[in-house]
This record gives C-alpha cells, structure tokens and sequence, in this order.
C-alpha cells in the first residue's frame, strides 16, 4: 500500500472512500468568514455570492439558496448526500440551467441571465462530472478548443493564415505544457476517445486552466477515476490554489474534502444547512441528520441494510476525531 494511502473501511456498495491524501501536506487558508460559522456567513473576500437562487421541476424543489459566498483564494467543497441539489446549483452559477428567481455575481459581476460561454470568458470555467472531452478530436486538438480570443476562429481573418500563426504556436506551446504538468503530452496525437476514464479527467482539468480562469468549479473530479490517477487529480487541485485561483469542487469522497478543503459548504434538500471549517462541519449535527437522517441516534453499524456510501464515510471521520 502507498505511503500516501489510508486504509478504509467498505460498504455494500463498495470502498467507502480512496482513502488518498495529497503527496505534501496542504496549506490550509483560515481566517475566512466574519463572525460565526454558519449557513450564509459574510466572506471576508467573497468570489462568488449567491442570492435567494431557487429552482424547481416540477412539484420538486431542487434548489433553494437564500444566501452563500465563497472565499476567494481559498478550496470549497460543496458537499451533501445524493438528491441535494449540488450539481443543480453548478448548473445554474455557471450558465447551463435558469432559476425560476435569485441572482448572483462572480468578482462583482452580476452572473443572471447570462449564457454559459460568457460565464468561462470572464474567468469562471467548470468541469463536469461525466467529462466532456470530444472523443473524435485529438488530445492536443482537445486543448487548443479551450484557449480564448483566438484570432483564427473569424471567419474573414481565418483564411488569412499570417493574421493568427504566431497565436496558434503560443497556444500550442501553452498546451504542451499544461500536458506535460498533467502527465498527457505522450498522449498528446492520440485520440480522446482512446483516454481512460482518469485521463479524460485530467484533460478537462488542463483544457479548463488554457482559458486562465479566476474560479474553478469542479463537479466531482474524483468520480470514476481509477486509483492510479487519483494521487495526480488530488495534487493538481491543490496547485490551482497555488497558482492563485479559487476552486469550488463537488465530492463525495470524505477523507479528499477533509485533506485539501479550506472551507466546507453542506446542501441538503436544496438549501445550505452549515459551513465551515472541514473538521468542525462533519461535527455539525445539521450534518449529520443530512447523511444520516433517521438513523443518526442508532447504531446503524448493526444493520448493513441502512449503510450507505456516505453514511458510513461520516461515521469514519467522526471515529478519526475521537
């Protein structure tokens, strides 16, 4: 087992958690929040500020926001149990889904109404859960898609090759070398499609960072990707912050959100019910109930029926602070 590797328990449906931890201890940025850590506390340097955002289907609501902010500089977990609404809200900050009310801004800027792919031109770039790497595209080609005000992409100025050339090899070059920083540029002529699904991972996450983005929004990067590369994703999260962005993930693993969180944002049934700092939040009670729910004041370890994935995560962690 690796140095770098903490053994987990497992459920019915599998490892609890990968049990992987960064290669070198984070950095952890404290000292976020105004007053009290509670559901909506005033950022001290807020990015992102999400106000009465609220989005039904139907007779379901999904989300409902009254308040959040997220800390610039800083890496924010959005966490909750299945149904809670974080993809919805991914969605809807970052231009891919209407509320039905609710605004927000990103550094000051109001984000209502406005489409998806102004979202990523003014700095605010998000990866998705089921990657969206253009199989039929080669990976370098993959790359090149995500650098912005390319000159070549006018119609009129594209059959002058001598207006763009110069651009094209500065964002080559700038590809390679994200490639290379992701372990990808011996992959760089083959095709996206012939990528597992780890390598896929790591191609968003460099395709997103060939566009200089401010926040990075990351929907469950840890999903599905094999063991092998989930050291890789972990350190590279942690160099977004290193580099001076602000990363806003989505993730189920656990052990990954107390290792690498500065801050820590919980939804359940749509709305945020705590944050703060990762160790004291998975205490929270409000927490608790939310991956628990009926079962929190049993001893539900007698009965395999009622574990879960993330049931028997929260157990873990609070057993770890004992």
């Amino acid at each position: 087992m690796s140095a770098n590797t903490v053994p987990t328990g497992t459920g019915p449906a599998g490892p609890v958690s990968t049990g992987v931890v960064p290669t070198a201890k984070p950095i952890k940025t404290t000292g976020l929040h105004i007053g009290d850590a509670e559901p909506g506390c005033e950022k001290i340097d807020p990015i992102l500020v999400v106000d009465n955002v609220r989005r039904t289907f139907g007779g379901l609501t999904a989300v409902d926001v009254d308040h959040v902010e997220v800390p610039r500089g800083a890496i924010t977990a959005l966490i909750g149990p299945n149904g809670a609404g974080k993809t919805t809200l991914f969605n809807l900050l970052t231009g891919f889904d209407k509320p039905d009310s609710g605004r927000w801004t990103f550094d000051g800027r109001s984000l209502a109404g406005v489409p998806a792919y102004k979202v990523a031109r003014m700095g605010q770039i998000r990866t998705f859960q089921l990657t969206k790497a253009l199989g039929l595209l080669t990976v370098m080609d993959n790359m090149l898609l995500g650098a912005t005000g390319q000159t070549g992409e006018n119609m009129f100025r594209a059959l002058m090759p001598f207006l763009w050339r110069n651009q094209e090899e500065e964002n080559r070059a700038k590809a390679l070398d994200l490639l290379t920083r992701f372990k990808l540029d011996t992959k760089k002529d083959d095709y996206a499609a012939s990528l597992s699904g780890g390598q896929r991972k790591l191609l968003e996450m460099a395709r997103a960072l060939m566009s200089d983005p401010t926040l990075v929004m990351l929907d469950e990067p840890m999903a599905g990707v094999n063991p092998a590369l989930t050291q890789s994703l972990l350190d590279h999260i942690l160099n977004l912050k290193s580099q001076g962005m602000t990363v806003l993930f989505v993730e189920h693993d656990m052990h990954m959100v107390r290792h690498i969180a500065d801050w820590v944002i919980v939804m359940a049934e749509g709305k945020v019910v705590a944050e703060g700092d990762p160790h004291e939040v998975m205490k929270n009670p409000a927490v608790i109930d939310a991956y628990l729910g009926q079962h929190h004041d049993e001893d539900i370890g007698e009965d395999l029926s009622a574990e879960t994935e993330n049931v028997s995560a929260i157990k873990e962690l609070l057993n770890d602070e004992r």
